[in-house]
């Protein structure tokens, strides 16, 4: 999911309470496990809690509308999609979670309602924050003279072109709707009913033209236009030889079924399935149809009987505005106040070093991001393209960025001899396409690309670098919590081990022997030593760490974990901690997006604390930390505590030795688990109430970014 970084300030606490939008029904006696897909809803209602925030800066709040309105869009194309899929088998289908398609899908039809409904209200209150910021989203039917001009002048050079209408009763079959895309339907007239009216479909061009068109105004304001709405205004001259002079228009947007059908059959091209599977992608079935609540009653009646729609699929009543996802792209320039964003600073130990290798070579470094900078990871895969004694590079790869220096750096590097192997997980959802071409790239470059596992994803974040000193090899590398992608190393929050460590490198070979050998022998994966590894013994290892905390707690000794993640949903891990609670040990959760489990239990001797935070930076890192009668063991990770990566994805987790580096993993945790502002307690009913507390108020991303940036500079 993509985020958006946003300026890092002090800010009060809101006051008015945000309306609780998601509520699950189900208690902990009735089930085992919180449904994952209302979890994920109550995930992306805390994102719409930002949106409602006054005391965040206007611009960001507009950006967490567009982040809610793309969160959304992918969730009905997966996870909508999936559900749909399973309902069409019947009662059979039953969800892991002991609840059937259909009822989840329900669930979902009534809490998306109440979100738009929250959504509208927060919409409102922000356009009217608009105008006393003197910016002004103008309609077609608010412009003055010198605008209307303008707009027409635009249309005729710039839009006019680019559109052709649908006149839908004259087409035998109702056109396809493309995913992603907002369609005008309109309604044509004649003020005198001479005629009978018709309906005709015109898709707003935003991938060729921008949404937000900047109009004249006075000097002290600013006005734009949506691109729907210029045309809205401009449909005389689109229809003028039919006869009409009446029009109404609304906006209409359908969701598809997004998730790639790619089976296990090694005998066909994994590139070929993909690639077939994109163009299935973009044909796929409607999961969601969202229309403006004050479309002309007959024209949806129309759009529905063509469509084939009946209300089980997801009809959401809306506002004037869809796509909102744009808004993530508001024009910055209109805004008279200045940003204040802190900037990312350099790691002490590579500030001013001329070599990242040296620095690392004597010693084990993390990298905070997006605190710290992505630069020294580029900086050394630089370093590694040019040096002559460096023989080897070999990396993972999962989201790349668009322009990425990544790619870049290793490119050169074959330029310059080495012999360059990079993992491309072609099947990142929604990076598919773009995997591709980068796949094309490398190849033609000389890169050698491996292509991933048939039945599972490559989702570890590792790399090696090999180098020649005198008689003898040394070995560099990382283990990371995020993606190598410069651009999302800005506003997402991971850690990155950077480490000559002679055990760890051994068990990043054997990962990349396993990978590069088409057999996949899971023998390989068994010498690992240090490295914990899914599909291997990931889920099995970490449930010792718990087993063990239990056992320390069942003999009076001190026993805690500490565990965060994107998102928690396995049963098996769920239930352990469940197990731990109930013995007594001290469980404390730092989730961003899904939770799935139970906090509650009056059966548990210690209740499971639980929190999530949603800020300027994306917390997308993974820290496990489990007490071990007080010899910590710390973990980075890059896999989240789902079937998904303990199960059907290559993922690897480090424990980190350096007594340092350790306590300052701990020490970052601590900070989140006693901030006090953008905190949300996570409780068995997903209520999303802010966690509140006496004293002063803390806010951890800030707090971090104190904590690390102090450490720097003493």
């Amino acid at each position: 999911m993509d985020q958006t970084a946003l300026a890092i300030k002090p800010v009060k606490e809101k006051k008015a309470p945000v309306k609780r939008i998601t509520k699950q029904r189900i208690t902990v006696k009735k089930r085992k496990t919180i449904v994952r897909d209302i979890s994920w809803l109550s995930f992306n209602a805390r994102v719409l809690q930002e949106a409602a925030d006054t005391t965040v800066p206007l611009l960001e709040r507009l950006r967490f509308l567009g982040i809610f309105s793309n969160n959304l869009d992918e969730f009905f194309r997966v996870r909508v999609a999936t559900l749909k899929r399973m309902s069409t088998v019947g009662r059979s289908a039953r969800m892991h979670l002991e609840e059937n398609a259909d009822q989840i899908l329900e669930d979902i039809q009534r809490t998306v309602i109440s979100q738009q409904q929250e959504f509208n209200r927060i919409w409102k209150e922000i356009e009217d924050e608009l105008k006393r910021e003197k910016i002004h989203l103008l309609t077609e039917k608010q412009l003055n003279r010198e605008q209307q001009k303008f707009v027409t002048s635009y249309f005729n050079e710039e839009v006019r072109t680019n559109i052709i209408p649908l006149m839908l009763e004259s087409i035998p079959q109702m056109p396809y709707l493309r995913d992603k895309s907002i369609y005008l339907a309109v309604v044509l007239a004649r003020e005198d009913n001479s005629v009978r009216q018709k309906f005709a479909l015109i898709e707003i061009p935003t991938s060729t033209l921008p949404r937000f068109i900047i109009l004249p105004a006075k000097e002290d304001e600013h006005a734009i236009i949506l691109l729907e709405d210029l045309i809205r205004f401009n449909l005389p001259h689109v229809f003028s030889y039919f006869g009409y002079d009446k029009f109404s228009s609304h906006i209409i947007k359908v969701t598809r079924d997004a998730e790639l059908d790619i089976d296990n059959d090694v005998s066909t091209s994994l590139i070929h399935q993909i690639e077939k599977g994109l163009k299935a992608r973009r044909k796929g079935k409607p999961v969601r149809f969202i229309y403006d609540q004050q479309i002309d009653a007959l024209l949806l009646e129309y759009l529905m009987r063509r469509m084939g729609l009946s209300k089980k699929d997801n009809l959401i009543p809306g506002g004037r505005i869809h796509n909102f996802k744009d808004f993530i792209n508001f024009p910055e320039q209109v805004f008279t106040r200045e940003r204040t964003r802190r900037k990312t600073f350099i790691h002490p130990l590579f500030q001013n070093a001329p070599s990242v290798m040296q620095v690392i070579a004597q010693q084990d470094v993390m990298l905070h991001f997006p605190y710290q900078s992505f630069d020294t990871i580029i900086d050394l895969l630089r370093e590694a393209a040019m040096d002559p004694n460096v023989t080897t590079i070999k990396i993972t790869a999962y989201r790349l960025a668009k322009n990425s220096r990544i790619i870049n750096a290793l490119i050169n590097a074959v330029r310059n001899g080495k012999q360059v192997v990079v993992v491309l997980e072609l099947r990142a959802r929604f990076d598919e396409e773009a995997n591709l071409k980068w796949k094309e790239r490398l190849e033609e470059e000389g890169v050698k690309v491996l292509y991933g596992i048939p039945g599972m994803k490559v989702h570890a974040k590792l790399c090696v670098i090999k180098k020649r000193l005198g008689n003898k090899t040394v070995q560099y590398g990382f283990v990371s919590t995020g993606n190598l992608n410069e651009k999302t190393a800005r506003i997402y929050g991971d850690h990155c081990l950077l480490t000559t460590n002679r055990n760890i490198m051994a068990d990043i070979n054997r990962i990349f022997s396993y990978l590069e050998n088409s057999r996949h022998d899971e023998k390989v994966l068994q010498a690992c030593k240090t490295l914990v590894v899914s599909p291997y013994n990931m889920r099995r290892h970490f449930i010792r760490m718990i087993d063990r905390e239990i056992r320390h707690a069942r003999r009076k000794k001190p026993a805690s974990i500490i565990l965060k993640m994107n998102s928690l949903s396995d049963e098996e891990l769920i239930g352990k901690l469940y197990d731990a609670a109930r013995a007594g040990v001290e469980v404390k959760l730092v989730i961003r997006g899904i939770c799935c489990a139970y906090t509650e239990n009056k059966k548990w001797k210690k209740n499971i604390e639980a929190v999530s935070i949603v800020d300027e930076y994306l917390e997308h890192a993974r820290v496990f930390i489990f007490h071990n009668n007080g010899h910590e063991k710390v973990y980075i990770a890059s896999s989240d505590w789902m079937v998904r990566n303990l199960d059907h994805r290559v993922e690897a987790a480090v424990a980190i030795e350096t007594p340092s580096i350790r306590q300052e993993l701990i020490e970052i945790l601590n900070i989140q688990l006693n901030s006090n502002v953008k905190v949300r307690v996570l409780d068995n009913e997903q209520q999303n109430a802010y966690k509140h507390s006496s004293g002063r108020k803390v806010r951890a991303q800030v707090e971090i970014y104190k904590y690390l940036h102090e450490k720097t500079y003493l």
